[in-house]
């Protein structure tokens, strides 16, 4: 193998490892937003960047980049959340062809009782993680990651 060829290979395993450690934590996460609130992992991503935004609304494609969901995707997650009276839909003053995405208070009161779940989910799961040899420089690189405010 070549040097070219050890590179890519470097690559692939820092993915690979990557991706190991973000399943872990999304199946922790799932599990218990499941369990206790009835919320996919997903549903509760849509709630939380709705609920830091001004004005509470986004557009649907910046809710998808948030979500990292394609747009018919993100179309159909709006649609179940709204059908469940979490969110709704606003037409955009400044452009007719525009829709704003926006909590209501019922979305606004889950996410409120979804959030200490949710962290303190994160929080065992990077724990448990960071006992993974192969993990565990990831968790730690993440715990370096500058905080909101620093």
């Amino acid at each position: 193998m070549g040097i070219a060829d050890d590179a890519v290979e470097i690559r692939a395993r820092g993915w690979r490892t990557l991706a190991a450690l973000h399943g872990k934590i999304e199946t922790a996460l799932e599990k218990a937003l499941q369990a206790d609130h009835g919320l996919s992992v997903v549903e509760y991503t849509v709630l939380d960047a709705l609920s830091r935004q001004d004005g509470w609304h986004m557009r649907m494609q910046q809710l998808g980049r948030a979500t990292a969901l394609s747009g018919s995707a993100t179309t159909r997650l709006v649609s179940r959340l709204e059908d469940r009276m979490l969110l709704t839909r606003v037409l955009c003053r400044d452009d007719r062809r525009g829709i704003y995405t926006e909590l209501t208070d019922q979305g606004r009161a889950l996410l409120e009782a979804a959030r200490p779940t949710h962290d303190e989910a994160l929080a065992k799961a990077l724990a448990e993680t960071e006992q993974v040899p192969e993990l565990a420089p990831l968790v730690e690189a993440l715990h370096r990651l500058p905080q909101l405010g620093e």
